[in-house]
């Protein structure tokens, strides 16, 4: 009996770790946001000339209304591979800075192939496309998340990581 109540919190364990790092928006383990992080919207400036999208469409990210605060409760999910401390990799590699930065490089990650050859520079333009799909946007990314399908939500995901790059 013992060992098949410790096989079922096994499997409970990898279902939510799973469920986590699968999109699962549980906005339960968010920790409420400070007086500091919590602010107005904050309108995005738009950029001289948006990059064109992979099939032929101009991004949007600029035009969105964004909400640090609400970035961070998306940033949940993300929680369970990555950090924002400096030099601590976990399933995913640190995002400390990451608006601005190369991928595949953060020194100790083990990177797959097609990261490392992508040469791409994470602005926010390429994170919002990015994390819509990243399969999708990368084809052979070890990253397993289906990303975030809600546009809004992703900007402003993608404004909490800005906030993070300061």
């Amino acid at each position: 009996m013992k060992t098949n109540f410790l096989m079922g919190a096994a499997a409970m364990a990898g279902l939510m770790t799973l469920s986590a790092c699968g999109g699962a928006n549980n906005q339960a383990d968010a920790p409420a946001a400070t007086a500091t992080e919590t602010t107005a919207a904050v309108e995005t400036p738009a950029p001289a000339a948006a990059p064109a999208a992979a099939d032929g469409a101009t991004l949007e990210y600029a035009s969105f209304t964004t909400d640090v605060a609400a970035g961070e409760k998306v940033f949940a999910s993300c929680r369970t591979c990555h950090v924002f401390d400096e030099g601590v990799n976990r399933v995913g590699p640190s995002l400390h800075k990451i608006v601005g930065r190369e991928s595949g490089s953060v020194p100790g990650y083990s990177y797959s192939d097609a990261n490392l050859a992508s040469d791409v520079v994470w602005t926010s333009d390429v994170l919002f496309e990015y994390l819509e799909d990243p399969k999708g946007f990368m084809p052979g990314t070890k990253m397993a998340y289906p990303g975030v399908k809600d546009a809004q939500k992703r900007a402003d995901l993608v404004a909490y990581l800005e906030a993070q790059s300061k």
